[in-house]
């Protein structure tokens, strides 16, 4: 296996691009990364061909994808808030992007896996999101995730590009970084509780989330390329848990020993009140994967602040995650 993964050198790209690297049937890593968010840092210690540059150079995109035999396409510019200051950017590398790879992808044909979102399914009544549901996305960036997702099948029917399309449910863990205005939930809270400061919580706190750590979503990517896994369908990326942002409180003050008090915010233009994936087709596909459960991984995670946020190392355990 020779690998290119798009967005490398981010939070999600630089774990995938550890475990792909200790899997003997992967003969090269090749990371693709414009370092817009992510860090070279976090790929310290691991053995990959390094490229600067963006999934919009059409030419670097040719001469990457010709020689490998699967990419892993997760660069992207994150962020719904970021999605609604600027649209017309996020829908550039969003949507626009990943088309300039399936194309270069066309000719050579290696198996694809790319990285879509929840927020595709938008503020659905539904409790459980299921991949049948018609899509309603609410911002620039679930609309751009869902373009890039149809895109990707449409690939597959016309052409025979064989794609598997995840959509990403509220990933956390070791390498997500705090300390900006479009910082995730999970490392805002710990930064903030770990500060000694109040967290910041945007609207009431009973939004519900399915939070999936890092390790569980690196091992279905990487065994879905061992196995070239494909689907006719996106597949939901999290294992239907509900936890609301006031519980994910309660557990992180348990887990610091200390009180964690909100600061409160307004909520945030496209958030979604509730986000909780069905993950029946994922467990078809994947019917050994265990995820880690979040105390698990918060643990984990608060401990890799606490250490002084290492690249690429597992606090608890000292470990590569």
């Amino acid at each position: 296996m020779r690998v290119l993964v798009t967005g490398g050198a981010g939070f999600i790209g630089a774990h995938t691009c550890r475990a792909l690297a200790a899997m003997p049937e992967v003969g090269n890593v090749t990371v693709l990364d414009d370092l817009s968010s992510g860090s070279l840092a976090n790929l310290d210690g691991v053995e990959a061909d390094i490229v600067t540059g963006s999934i919009l150079d059409r030419d670097l995109l040719t001469d990457l994808i010709a020689g490998v035999t699967h990419v892993i396409h997760l660069a992207a510019r994150p962020s719904v808030p970021r999605s609604l200051a600027d649209p017309l950017a996020s829908h550039a590398v969003n949507a626009t992007g990943t088309l300039h790879l399936l194309e270069a992808c066309r000719a050579s044909r290696p198996h694809v896996i790319l990285a879509s979102s929840s927020s595709v399914y938008g503020d659905r009544p539904e409790p459980r999101k299921h991949e049948d549901l018609p899509a309603r996305p609410l911002s620039p960036y679930g609309a751009g995730k869902l373009a890039a997702e149809a895109y990707a099948l449409a690939y597959a029917h016309s052409y025979g590009l064989p794609v598997l399309p995840f959509r990403f449910f509220n990933v956390y863990g070791p390498l997500q970084t705090a300390g900006h205005a479009y910082a995730a939930v999970i490392p805002a809270f710990v930064s903030a509780a770990l500060r000694g400061e109040p967290v910041p919580l945007h609207g009431d706190g009973g939004q519900a989330r399915d939070f999936t750590y890092v390790r569980s979503v690196t091992e279905v990517l990487t065994d879905a390329a061992a196995r070239q896994v494909t689907s006719a369908k996106p597949v939901n990326l999290a294992f239907g848990t509900r936890v609301s942002l006031r519980h994910l409180m309660d557990l992180l003050a348990e887990i610091v020993g200390r009180v964690v008090e909100p600061v409160s915010l307004p909520p945030r233009r496209g958030d979604i009140r509730e986000s909780q994936a069905s993950s029946r087709l994922l467990r078809e596909l994947f019917p050994d994967v265990r995820p880690v459960s979040l105390e698990d991984g918060l643990r984990t995670t608060v401990a890799w602040f606490e250490k002084g946020r290492v690249p690429g190392v597992d606090a608890e355990v000292g470990m590569p995650v």
